[in-house]
Parts: structure tokens; C-alpha cells; sequence
């Protein structure tokens, strides 16, 4: 089972940064993630998410490549690659993998202009190695909503909304 945490930040990069972090930890195997989504508010109040993968351009581009390998089948690869590469984007578009779009503007709503949030899920974690590895961002960020069992929330919550 996937556990959702939502971090809050007073400021924009810091949720880049946790999920650079994040991603480093996940190639040494002390986190696994099913995904991660950043949410931005601007100053004008326009809410971005910024997913880890583009569904859009992976859908374009596998639906470009089955649609040139479909043409070639009818002679004329070309027609077949564009039409193919059309219905992937639209697929991707609307595809919605991990964590519920929706949600993530619901909740960001809430937000003041100019911060961010990352929405984590995660499969599996090494707990201790893992806060160990975000050590820079204790203090900085706030726990907004998890999965997790009570006791497994405060202890999240004391160490990134704690100061060091």
C-alpha cells in the first residue's frame, strides 16, 4: 500500500530542490515513489502542477511511432505518424496517473501566491535513512496532509516543521 505526504513550502524552490533529493535517494534504493508532483501558486494566483513525467510528449511520441509503424502497413507512413502522434497527445493529456489532478488543484487552492507544495506517494521507504538525507530541510517546510499512522505523521511533522 502507497502512502500520500504533502509538504508545503513558504517558498518555490524548496519543494524543486526536496524532490531532486527525493529522486537521489530513489536511485539508491531508500525510497521507492509511485509519484511526485509539484504544485505551484503564482503571484496572480494561477496554480501550475509540475508532474515528473510529461504524458503528453510520451504520448505524442508512442502514439507517433505506431501510427508510422500503422501507415507503413497502409503506404503512407507519414499520414499514419501524424495522425498516430495526434492521438497520443490527446491520450497522454487526459491520462492521469498517481496522484489525482483534481485533488492537488483542490487542495492548492488554499495555498498563498508565491509557495509551493510537493505531493509525494510513496511505495516503500527506509524511514530513518530517508530523513537523514533531508536533513537541509528541517524547519523549512510544513505537513499538510498523509497516509501515514499517526505516529509515523508527528514524527514528520517534528522534523520538518521543527527548527534545527
Amino acid at each position: 500500500m502507497s502512502n500520500l505526504i504533502v509538504v508545503s513550502f513558504p517558498e518555490e524552490h524548496l519543494a524543486f530542490e526536496l524532490r531532486a533529493a527525493l529522486v537521489n535517494m530513489q536511485k539508491e534504493y531508500l525510497i521507492e515513489m509511485e509519484d511526485v508532483v509539484i504544485v505551484t501558486k503564482d503571484a496572480a494566483g494561477k496554480v501550475k502542477l509540475h508532474q515528473a513525467v510529461n504524458l503528453t510528449a510520451l504520448g505524442a511520441a508512442s502514439g507517433g511511432f505506431w501510427g508510422l509503424l500503422i501507415g507503413m502497413l497502409f503506404l503512407n507512413p507519414l499520414l499514419g505518424a501524424a495522425v498516430g502522434a495526434g492521438a497520443g497527445a490527446l491520450s497522454g493529456r487526459f491520462t492521469d496517473l498517481g496522484i489525482n489532478d483534481e485533488f492537488m488543484k483542490d487542495l492548492a487552492e488554499h495555498f498563498q501566491p508565491g509557495c509551493s507544495a510537493i505531493f509525494i506517494l510513496v511505495k516503500k521507504a527506509t524511514p530513518d535513512k530517508v530523513l537523514a538525507g533531508l536533513e537541509q530541510f528541517k524547519g523549512k517546510g510544513k505537513v499538510i496532509q498523509t497516509s501515514l499512522t499517526k505516529d509515523e505523521e508527528q514524527g514528520l511533522r517534528d522534523f520538518l516543521e521543527t527548527q534545527p
